[in-house]
């Protein structure tokens, strides 16, 4: 198993890895909205929604993958009235349409609006 770490995402905010390689398997950590960069959080669904995806991008480019390559998402809204807007940007990053569930909860971390967990194959 090799864990997956790499400064073009978020770093963990508490006692995981942002990812890990395993058997062929690539399992990513759930990716909230926050810029790598400086630590903001954009406003808004679409906009959050695009950091998530540009966020999930380096970790599976750490083992040798990409979004072609992901064969199941695990998705969090925290308001399923931004179902559709998530959508048209997640449809850009996962073209590759793979499975997915996509689930309201109640709250996210720093109280964002979605979150993106990915597994892909190398």
């Amino acid at each position: 198993m090799n864990v997956l770490e790499t400064k073009n995402a978020p770093g963990a905010i508490g006692p995981y890895s942002q990812g890990y390689e395993a058997n062929g398997l690539v399992i990513t950590s759930g990716q909230i909205p926050v810029n790598p960069a400086d630590g903001t959080v954009p406003e808004g669904i679409a906009a959050q929604a695009e950091q998530s995806c540009k966020n999930v991008g380096p970790i599976l480019e750490a083992a040798g993958t990409g979004f072609d390559k992901v064969i199941k998402t695990t998705c969090f809204l925290a308001d399923m009235a931004d179902f559709a807007a998530f959508n048209e940007v997640y449809a850009r990053y996962f073209t590759s349409k793979p499975a997915r569930s996509c689930v309201a909860v109640k709250d996210l971390p720093k109280g964002v609006a979605c979150e993106i967990e990915a597994i892909a194959v190398k």
